[in-house]
C-alpha cells in the first residue's frame, strides 16, 4: 500500500549490461524521488526493458547498483503478461484486496462478539477490533470494492466482461487484468513496460488520469509520446548505452535533446573540417621537401595527434529517407462513404455511417477498441464488402493501404523481391537504393519478410507506400512498432504530403501532428471534429448528442464541427411522443453536464482556498522554491477554473432554451 512520503525512493548508480559482446547499458547513473514520474526513452533495442529488469532485480548486472529507500513495496508490470488462473477477472481482481475484505468479516465477528462479553474478554476484543480497524482504514477499505469497479470500468472491461474467466482472454486482456491489480495493490513505486499497448483512447486517458492522481512513484517505458507528456516530469533517455536524465516534459526533453544533437553534429563537423584543412598544410608543407618545411609539418603532425577526436552522433533510423510524392492530383472530391453497416455474426459493429472526403484532408478515424475502425478502411480500400451502403472514390483517386498486420507483405518473398515484383520497372540499382534509404543494406536485401521484426517489416510497408505515388494513403496503426524516430519522420512525411491521408491510430501525439481533421466512431456513429487531437479534446466535452436512432431510420451526412456525420431523422414526421422523448434525454443530459461542472468547480475552488492558507504559511513564506511551486498551482487551477465557468455558463444557457 502506497505510504512511503520521504525524498529519494531509488537510487541507480553506474549499472552496466552486457549480452555477448553487445553493450547494451554502459553507464546509468540516476534517482527517482518519492511521487516522482520518470520515462525512460531510447530506440528500439536500447535496453530500456532490460534497464528495468535490473533495477528490479529480475536480471543482474555487469556492475553498478540500484538502492530502494527502506521498506518500500514496488510492482512491475512486463510487456507480455499469462496470468494461470481459473477465476474470472473480478474474481482475479479481489484476491488483492482479499485482506480488506478478511478484516471487514473479522470486524463484523468481533461486534456480534463484544455485544456478549464483558470484563477482560470485552477489553480484548476491543482492542483487538481497534487494532482490525486501523488496517481497514490505513487500506482504505471503504471504497475497496468500489475501487474495483473503477479499475474494471476504466481498463475497457464492462459488467459482462468482468465475469470473464481468465483462461478465455487473450494476451492483451491478460496484460489489462495485471495492470489493474497493481494499481490495486497501490505500491510505493511501479515499473511500466509499454502500460498502453493493449488499451483503447479512452483507457488511456483514464490511466493518466489515474497515474497523475497516484501518490506513490513511477518509471514507465513507452511509445506514447502524448501519454508521457502528460505525466513525467523527467526523462531518463538511453543513447548508446549511456543513460542521461532531463527534468522536465516529453516535450522538453525531445527539444533538449534535439538541440544537443545539433550542437554535437555541428562541433564535430567543425573538428573534421579543421583536422582536413590541417591535413592539407602538412601535405603541401612535405611537397616543399626542405628541412623546415618539413619541421613545421611534424609539429603540426604531433599537434593533430594530441586533438580528442569527437565521435560522430549517430542516432539510429536518423537518415531514413521518408516522403509521399503523388503521380498526380485527385478531383476535389475523395471519398464519399453513404450508410455503411457491418455486422459479423450477430455483432452489429455499425449502421447507416454517412461521411465525405475532400483533397488535401488529414483525418484520423478514433474511437474504443472493437467499434469498427479497421473494418471501416477495409470496406473502403474493398477488402470487405458492407452489409449495405455504398464506398465512392472521386475522380483520379489512386489509393496506397498500409495495413498495421502487413498483410499485404508476402512473408516467402525477399525484401529485393518485395519491391521489384510490385514495381518490375525498377532495375536493381534503383531498388537497392530505396532498401537503403529505408536502413536496410548489404545484404539485408536478401531477409525474408517473414524473418523481419515488427519495426523492421513497418519500414518495408512504408517503403512500398512511398513507391507507389498514391494521393490518397490509408494508414491503420502506421506507428506501430517503430521508435520514436521514425514516428517523428514519418509525421513529418505525412505533414509536407499534400494528397489526402485517412488513417487509424491511437498515438495520439502522431493523430495531434497529422491530423487536421478527427472522425470520432463513438456509440456507433461518427462525430465530427475539424482540428487536431488537442482541438479535439476541447471540443468533446462539449458536444451532446441525441439518443442512437432506432435501426430503421434513415440518415443524412452533416459537415458541422462538432456534430454527428451520421444525424439520423425519420423520413416522415416525427411524432409528438418521440420529440417529447428526445426534448427529455436532451434535458437529462445538459443537467448532468451542469451538475459534473458544478462540482470540478467547488473543488477547485475549495483547492484555491487552501493555496491561499499555504502562501500565509509562515514556513513556506521563507521557502522560495516552495512559493514558485505554489504560484505554479494556482495560476493553473485559476485557468482551469475559468474555463470550467465559461463552461458552466455556455451549459447553463443551452438548458434555459431547451426549457
Amino acid at each position: 500500500m502506497c505510504g512511503y512520503n520521504g525524498g529519494m525512493i531509488l537510487n541507480v548508480s553506474h549499472l552496466s549490461k552486457s549480452f555477448g559482446s553487445d553493450a547494451v547499458i554502459k553507464d546509468a547513473s540516476f534517482f527517482l524521488d518519492a511521487h516522482e514520474k520518470a520515462a525512460v526513452t531510447g530506440n528500439n533495442g536500447a535496453g530500456k526493458t532490460t534497464l528495468l529488469r535490473m533495477i528490479s532485480g529480475e536480471t543482474s548486472s555487469d556492475s553498478g547498483t540500484a538502492v530502494f529507500a527502506r521498506d518500500i513495496t514496488f510492482g512491475y508490470l512486463h510487456q507480455n503478461i499469462d496470468i494461470d488462473s481459473h477465476l474470472t477477472i473480478r474474481e482475479e481482481l479481489t484476491k488483492v484486496i482479499r485482506p480488506v475484505l478478511d478484516a471487514e468479516e473479522k470486524m463484523t465477528s468481533l461486534q456480534a462478539q463484544m455485544k456478549t462479553a464483558d470484563g477482560e474478554t470485552l477489553k480484548k476484543l476491543y482492542g483487538e477490533y481497534d487494532r482490525t480497524l486501523f488496517f481497514y482504514e490505513q487500506a482504505d477499505g471503504y471504497s475497496a470494492r468500489s475501487r474495483i469497479n473503477g479499475i474494471l470500468n476504466g481498463l475497457g472491461f464492462s459488467d459482462a466482461e468482468s465475469e470473464k474467466y481468465m483462461e478465455e482472454l487473450s494476451g492483451g486482456q491478460k496484460t489489462r487484468v495485471f495492470l489493474g491489480k497493481l494499481l490495486l495493490e497501490n505500491p510505493d513505486l511501479i515499473f511500466l513496460d509499454e502500460p498502453t499497448n493493449h488499451l483503447d483512447l479512452r483507457s488511456i486517458e483514464w490511466l493518466e488520469g489515474y497515474l497523475l492522481s497516484y501518490r506513490g512513484a513511477a518509471l514507465i517505458v513507452s511509445h506514447d509520446r502524448y501519454f508521457l507528456d502528460r505525466i513525467v516530469t523527467k526523462v531518463i533517455d538511453i543513447d548508446q548505452g549511456i543513460a542521461v536524465s532531463y527534468e522536465g516534459s516529453y516535450t522538453q526533453f525531445a527539444e533538449r535533446k534535439a538541440a544537443e544533437r545539433d550542437a554535437a553534429m555541428k562541433a564535430y563537423l567543425n573538428q573534421q573540417q579543421e583536422i582536413r584543412r590541417q591535413e592539407e598544410v602538412i601535405t603541401k608543407l612535405k611537397s616543399f621537401n626542405r628541412e623546415k618545411s618539413i619541421k613545421r609539418a611534424e609539429s603540426r603532425e604531433k599537434m593533430l595527434d594530441r586533438i580528442e577526436r569527437l565521435d560522430k552522433p549517430t542516432e539510429e533510423k536518423s537518415d531514413m529517407a521518408l516522403f509521399f510524392a503523388q503521380s498526380q492530383a485527385s478531383g476535389s472530391d475523395v471519398l464519399n462513404v453513404e450508410h455503411i453497416a457491418k455486422s459479423f455474426d450477430e455483432e452489429n459493429l455499425f449502421s447507416d455511417l454517412s461521411f465525405e472526403l475532400k483533397r488535401g484532408e488529414h483525418v484520423a478515424l478514433i474511437g474504443d477498441n472493437g467499434t469498427g475502425k479497421t473494418t471501416i478502411l477495409k470496406i473502403i480500400n474493398g477488402l470487405l464488402e458492407p452489409d449495405s451502403g455504398t464506398v465512392t472514390l472521386g475522380a483520379r483517386v489512386l489509393i496506397a493501404y498500409y495495413d498495421q498486420e502487413h498483410q499485404v507483405l508476402h512473408k516467402e518473398k525477399t525484401l529485393f523481391e518485395e519491391l521489384q515484383d510490385t514495381w518490375p520497372d525498377l532495375n536493381n540499382t534503383a531498388v537497392r537504393n530505396m532498401l537503403a534509404a529505408f536502413l536496410f543494406t548489404g545484404d539485408d536485401a536478401f531477409k525474408k519478410v517473414g524473418d523481419l521484426s515488427g519495426g523492421e517489416r513497418g519500414r518495408i510497408s512504408l517503403a512500398k507506400l512511398m513507391l507507389s505515388e498514391a494521393n490518397f494513403l490509408i494508414l491503420d496503426e502506421p506507428t506501430n512498432h517503430l521508435d520514436a524516430i521514425s514516428r517523428e519522420i514519418l509525421e513529418n512525411a505525412i505533414r509536407k504530403f499534400d494528397g489526402t491521408v485517412l488513417f487509424v491510430s491511437h498515438d495520439r501525439y502522431f493523430i495531434n501532428r497529422s491530423a487536421n481533421r478527427i472522425l470520432d466512431l463513438s456509440g456507433r456513429r461518427l462525430v465530427n471534429y475539424i482540428g487536431n487531437y488537442d482541438y479535439y479534446l476541447s471540443k468533446r466535452e462539449t458536444v451532446i448528442l441525441p439518443d442512437l436512432p432506432d435501426a430503421g431510420d434513415k440518415t443524412v451526412p452533416s459537415p458541422a464541427d462538432g456534430q454527428p456525420c451520421t444525424n439520423s431523422v425519420k423520413t416522415g414526421e416525427k411524432s409528438a411522443w418521440e420529440n417529447q422523448k428526445m426534448q427529455q434525454a436532451q434535458k437529462r443530459k445538459l443537467k448532468n453536464e451542469r451538475e459534473k461542472c458544478e462540482a470540478l468547480i467547488s473543488r477547485l475552488e475549495e483547492d484555491l482556498k487552501n493555496l491561499e492558507k499555504e502562501f500565509a504559511d509562515p514556513l513556506n513564506q521563507r521557502n522560495a522554491a516552495k512559493l514558485e511551486a505554489l504560484q505554479k498551482q494556482k495560476d493553473a487551477d485559476e485557468t482551469e477554473l475559468s474555463e470550467l465557468y465559461d463552461k458552466w455558463s455556455f451549459l447553463a444557457g443551452r438548458e434555459e432554451d431547451e426549457s
